[in-house]
C-alpha cells in the first residue's frame, strides 16, 4: 500500500473544488493508495515525465502527483482547473 500526501497548495484548493469533483479526488487519492501511480483506467492519464502523472477528474478539473522511483510515497501537488495545471 502506497502512503499519499496531499501538498499545501492541493489542501488550499480543495475547498474551491465543486462538490463532485472533490469526492472523485477522494477517489483518485484511494487508487493511488491501493494501486500506485500508474492508473491507465482514469480518463486522461498520462506520463508527464519519468515521476510525474497527471488526468483528468472531469471535463474542466485535473489531477498531478508525482511519485519517487523505489518508494512508496506519492505527492499529489496539483488539483484544479486544467487552465491552469502545471503540464
Amino acid at each position: 500500500m502506497y502512503q499519499v500526501r496531499l501538498g499545501k497548495q492541493v489542501l488550499k484548493r480543495i475547498e474551491r473544488l465543486p462538490f463532485g469533483v472533490q469526492q472523485k479526488l477522494g477517489n483518485l487519492v484511494q487508487d493511488l493508495r491501493n494501486n500506485g501511480p500508474v492508473l491507465p483506467l482514469w480518463p486522461n492519464f498520462s506520463r508527464l515525465s519519468q515521476n510525474k502523472y497527471h488526468c483528468h477528474l472531469s471535463y474542466k478539473w485535473a489531477a498531478c502527483w508525482y511519485h519517487e522511483k523505489g518508494t512508496l510515497r506519492i505527492e499529489v501537488y496539483y488539483a484544479g482547473s486544467r487552465e491552469d495545471a502545471p503540464y
